[in-house]
């Protein structure tokens, strides 16, 4: 995964050594050599992650994170502190103003990477929530909310997987302070039959069960749907790194090393806890009001309104991420044919089914709209042209290589969908243009004999 990276550290041998590393992993890196340059880089260049020295003259990396948070502009950025600081109250402090988490030097490679992708990948989802947000605010149909910060931290539902019964004493009196409600098991089995009754607002994980391998457990809860958005904190050991790191690619949030120490455990679950009602909070209006505006009754997909909107809000974050925009569009081969034969209501049930394959088969921050009659659009935001091509033919695939089932005495039809795509790099690019082009490319798909995929600008496919 590509990020671009701020790095800042008034020593410039520090910045240098980081600079290395990144690139070699192939992050884009910009850099700043003190707080006020850290400012006005975020601001301007809009980084996916910032890594931000605590010790600095002038203005430390408290003070810069605290400017970045309280910034509108800035404070969905997220921010790793890396100091020689190993005191556990300036860590607290660093989480209280908004970092994400520490890194100690010399910085060490597993936990640098692994930490880098796991809050690029957290905050291009948060992105995309956002900008629906924003969307759904010029459009008149919710109110913003209060940002991530401002969310209220106390009195969460949370569920701790710990053998240790010391550990779960200690984590037990610490977040009794907040009055939070917990749920204490001692293994996975335990853990995933009590998700599967309740939900939480944050489950605590320890990676040294005795008979049992926590990083799995961690995977189990990921891949049902009912867990996959609550927030994971890992307990390791110290120098556990790799099994840590694994952790966060699995898709854990945040990670606490024992000894637990009081103040950090209540600083990164309050910080988990803010970030999961902030997301829930976006989700929710956009279900309870955007959908009931913005979306096609049929299908339950985005329709052109909303997408109007929101591919233009897409196309100006070029000039944040520096990456391209594409856009898919298709349509069903003959539908006018289906309609005829079999009748509207079976034309429905095509149409449901369409949506429902496309949607299962994109990534989580990816949109689809119903452009009107059986016309869809893909917006993949930071997607090239050849990665949306990809995309594109595998959806062909995915819709022309198995029947659909409709209520019809012919009980399965074959159907196909045609397929044109199109990407823009420049941020003041006309969205209508990106629709053009790749409606182009779509009637050029058809003039082929239809079930194909053109690209704008690539060879067949």
């Amino acid at each position: 995964m590509s990020a671009r990276v701020l790095v800042v550290d008034d020593v410039s041998a520090n910045v240098k050594l980081l600079e290395a590393k990144l690139t070699r992993e192939y992050f884009d890196v910009l850099t700043a050599s003190d707080g006020y340059q850290a400012l006005e880089k975020a601001e301007a260049e809009q980084p996916d992650i910032i890594l931000l020295d605590v010790m600095m003259p002038g203005m430390d990396g408290f003070e810069v994170c605290e400017k970045l948070k309280a910034n509108p502009a800035t404070q969905h950025l997220p921010v790793v502190m890396v100091t020689a600081l190993s005191d556990t109250a300036d860590k607290v402090r660093g989480l209280e103003v908004g970092a994400d988490d520490f890194l100690t030097k010399p910085v060490n490679d597993t936990a640098l990477f692994s930490r880098v992708r796991s809050l690029t990948r957290l905050k291009m989802m948060m992105d995309e929530w956002r900008a629906r947000e924003s969307t759904s605010n010029e459009l008149g149909v919710i109110e913003r909310g209060p940002c991530e910060i401002e969310e209220d931290g106390t009195r969460a539902g949370i569920l701790v997987i710990e053998d240790s019964a010391m550990d779960r004493d200690r984590i037990e009196t610490t977040l009794a302070q907040q009055d939070h409600n917990l749920t204490l098991v001692e293994t996975g089995v335990e853990g995933l039959q009590t998700l599967s009754a309740d939900m939480f607002d944050l489950i605590i994980i320890s990676l040294t069960l005795i008979d049992e391998d926590g990083l799995r457990l961690c995977s189990q809860i990921r891949s049902q749907e009912r867990s996959r958005q609550i927030p994971i904190l890992l307990l390791a050991d110290d120098g556990d790194l790799d099994r840590t790191a694994k952790g966060l690619e699995l898709g854990a949030n945040d990670y606490l090393v024992k000894p637990i120490e009081r103040s950090e455990l209540l600083a990164r679950v309050r910080t988990q806890i803010r970030r999961k009602r902030y997301q829930d909070r976006l989700r929710q209006n956009y279900e309870e009001s955007l959908s009931m505006a913005l979306t096609d009754s049929l299908t339950g997909l985005f329709n052109r309104r909303y997408l109007t909107t929101h591919l233009e809000r897409i196309i100006q974050r070029i000039s944040e991420t520096r990456k391209p925009v594409s856009a898919i569009l298709f349509d069903i081969d003959h539908f006018k044919i289906v309609n005829d034969t079999y009748g509207h209501a079976v034309g429905d049930e095509v149409l449901k089914e369409i949506a429902d394959r496309v949607s299962r088969n994109l990534r989580n921050f990816d949109m689809v709209a119903r452009m009107g009659g059986e016309e869809f659009v893909i917006i993949m935001p930071e997607a090239p042209l050849e990665a949306a091509s990809f995309v594109a033919e595998r959806l062909r695939m995915r819709i022309a290589n198995e029947p659909f089932k409709v209520n019809a005495p012919v009980g399965q039809l074959d159907v196909s969908v045609s397929l044109g795509v199109a990407s823009v790099h420049d941020a003041g690019a006309r969205p209508e243009a990106l629709i053009e082009r790749a409606d182009k490319a779509l009637y050029a798909a058809k003039h082929k004999g239809r079930n194909c995929v053109v690209a704008d600008g690539l060879d067949d496919i």
